[in-house]
């Protein structure tokens, strides 16, 4: 059992890991003065893992919630970019800053009603 749960994790992570390379390359242009690739895929990342978590299903959290999100959203790119905002744009930096932070958490709050509506429904 122990395999399977490793194996839904490294396929969660593969798809998660070329979702996110796809959308931030695809999203992070030199004409925004924020990286709004790692903003859109941290921010949809909070809202999904939400859904995931309302879920309550055990392999949806290793595949899609550990696998996949675990690649998919990005702690350390974010934090990177924001010090590099920090040193060459304020404002930029400051509304990089609140909005992921504040946004993620009400996101992640619909997505946990959102899963948790759709499970009292379909599960």
């Amino acid at each position: 059992m122990t395999f399977i749960y490793i194996f839904l994790v490294g396929i969660g992570g593969f798809a998660g890991a070329i979702a996110r390379f796809s959308i931030s390359n695809a999203l992070n242009k030199s004409e925004y003065s924020i990286p709004i690739g790692t903003l859109t895929v941290n921010l949809l990342g909070a809202l999904l893992l939400g859904v995931i978590t309302g879920l309550k299903s055990e392999e949806i959290a290793l595949l899609f919630g550990t696998g996949f999100m675990g690649a998919f959203t990005t702690f350390s790119t974010f934090k990177f970019e924001a010090i590099k905002l920090h040193q060459k744009q304020k404002k930029s930096f400051a509304f990089y800053i609140i909005i992921p932070y504040g946004s993620g958490i009400v996101l992640a709050f619909l997505g946990y009603v959102i899963g948790k509506t759709f499970y009292r429904f379909f599960m």
